[in-house]
Order: structure tokens, then sequence, then C-alpha cells
């Protein structure tokens, strides 16, 4: 029997998406957050997932905790898979054993890059790298585990929290607006496109999406609303910063990294805004919001 108080667990609790819903909890006194961080409780041990959950009292459990160093886990495969993939099937376990809603987030790297429209989450998935492989290996476990979860793929998330492709970019620019005329600038990527994410907008979707009442499991996209590459992306942190540093466009091919990257991520959020009523910002728009607070 639950508590008259639904109590919600999340993981990951001092990750960027985390720490929003640490904010987003102010707004929401009808229920009871309990944060972990890995030390509290370790989800990709079994036996200590089980004991947690047995000694709970849980409603609702959002798993934002995972492995997220893409070119890393090229060479740290074991890692990757046990925190993406295995810890998810251990909290979609006992979630199904104690009758938990579970809430896990996944990304757009489970698809290949090659579509020309945004991405369906009936659409095929092909990961190019490590992450992407254990993030969907991630997804299959939990619907295999507890067939009633909600997998919410996201894209490009960045917060005030955290280590993201926003502070990185503002702390590049300030650094190199110093610096001699011809030195100057940042290099950006030109020719992969896909939707920023703000992790306080994806915060408050999860906790409409459970306040709602609405049970629906499966598959669901999150991401802000337009499409953009990151040479976009970091333009318009230059102009919201009002930064003098010159971004450089450059392809992909001028810019190795360990993992390939997929050309292409958009993905179509008519599902979830249309099943849980959910209105979702302009990409913009959320970003103008983040920098103000960084200000």
């Amino acid at each position: 029997m639950k508590n008259n108080i639904p109590s919600v667990l999340v993981t990951g609790a001092n990750g960027q998406l985390g720490s929003e819903l640490k904010i987003v909890a102010a707004r929401y006194p009808s229920f009871n957050f309990i944060f972990v961080t890995r030390n509290e409780l370790a989800i990709d041990d079994h036996d200590a997932v089980q004991k947690y959950f047995a000694g709970h009292d849980i409603s609702y459990c959002i798993n934002c905790a995972a492995y997220t160093a893409v070119d890393k886990a090229e060479s740290d495969t074991a890692n990757a898979f046990l925190i993406n993939a295995e810890a998810a099937g251990n909290l979609a376990k006992a979630c199904k054993e104690h009758q938990v809603q579970f809430i896990h987030i996944s990304t757009d790297y489970v698809f290949d890059g090659n579509s020309t429209r945004p991405y369906k989450e009936t659409d095929l998935t092909n990961p190019l790298g490590v992450y992407g492989a254990s993030k969907r290996k991630g997804e299959e476990l939990a619907l295999q585990n507890d067939p009633s979860a909600i997998i919410i793929r996201t894209s490009w998330l960045y917060s005030s929290f955290g280590n993201n492709f926003v502070k990185t970019m503002l702390r590049l620019m300030k650094e190199r607006e110093t610096l001699p005329a011809g030195r100057q600038g940042i290099n950006v990527v030109n020719d992969q496109f896909g939707c920023p994410t703000y992790a306080a907008d994806l915060a408050d979707a999860i906790m409409k999406i459970i306040s709602s009442g609405i049970k629906k499991p499966g598959i669901y996209h999150f991401s802000n609303a337009g499409i953009t590459t990151w040479y976009g992306f970091a333009t318009a942190i230059k102009e919201l910063s009002n930064s003098n540093c010159k971004v450089n466009p450059v392809t992909t091919a001028g810019y190795p990294t360990p993992t390939k990257r997929p050309g292409y991520t958009a993905m179509d959020t008519s599902k979830i805004r249309e099943t849980f009523s959910i209105a979702i910002p302009q990409w913009k728009e959320s970003l103008s919001n983040c920098i103000g607070l960084l200000k």
C-alpha cells in the first residue's frame, strides 16, 4: 500500500537533469522527492537496488543516471554498458516488482543520423558508437523487465548545472576574446543537425507526465522545438551572451573524434505533446533563459 504522499526516487541526483528536478520539485509539494547519487544507491548492483526498493515506499522512479562520455565509451565499453544498460534493467525489474512507475532517460544517439526528417519513436535504431549502443540496450532491458516503463529520448542536453556545450562555449568565448587578432575564434561543426534541449524544460515535462496520472507506457521523444547545427547553437550562445568571439563553421571531417557522430538526429516530439498535453518551448527561448541564469 502506497502512502498518501507519493514518493519520487531520482537517480543521478547531481547530474544536469537531476539538479533541475531538485528545482522543479519545489513546485510539486504533493510529492515527496528522494534524490540519490551513486554513493547512496549503486544502481549497477542488482542486490543493492532490490534491497533499496524493499526498504522504501516509492511510487515513481526517474532514472537520470547515465554514462555520458561519448568518446571515452569507445575504450570503456564495459562501464558504459554497466551504467547505461544493466543498471537500467535492474531499476526496471525492481519497479515492476514493487509497482513503481519507471521513467528512464535515453538519447538521440540510438539513431544513425541518416534520416532527412525528424525521427519518430517507431523508426529503426542503429547506433554508430558504444554510447548509443549502450543506451539502446538500456531501453531494451527497461521495457523487457518492465513493460509499463516510460522511456524518454532527449538530445543535446544542457543546463546551468554540470558540464555541457553551453558552459564550454561561454568559457571558450571568454578566453578567446582576449587573444591577439588572428588567433581568435572557435571552430564548431556545422553539418550535424539536431535539437538542443534545456534540462529544466525536460524536468518540467517529466513532472507533468507524473502528475497527469495518464498511464501510457512506451518510448517518447522530447527536445526543445526547432532544428539547428552545433554551429547554429554556438552562434546563438555568442549572441545571447554578447560575446565578440569569432565562431567559425567547420565540417565533421575537419573535426575528427573517436566516435562517429550521427549527422541528423532531430526528433519528432508530437507523441509526447499530444499524449500528455505538454507545450514545448523553442530552443532559442530556453537557451536565453539558461544564459540569463548563468550571467
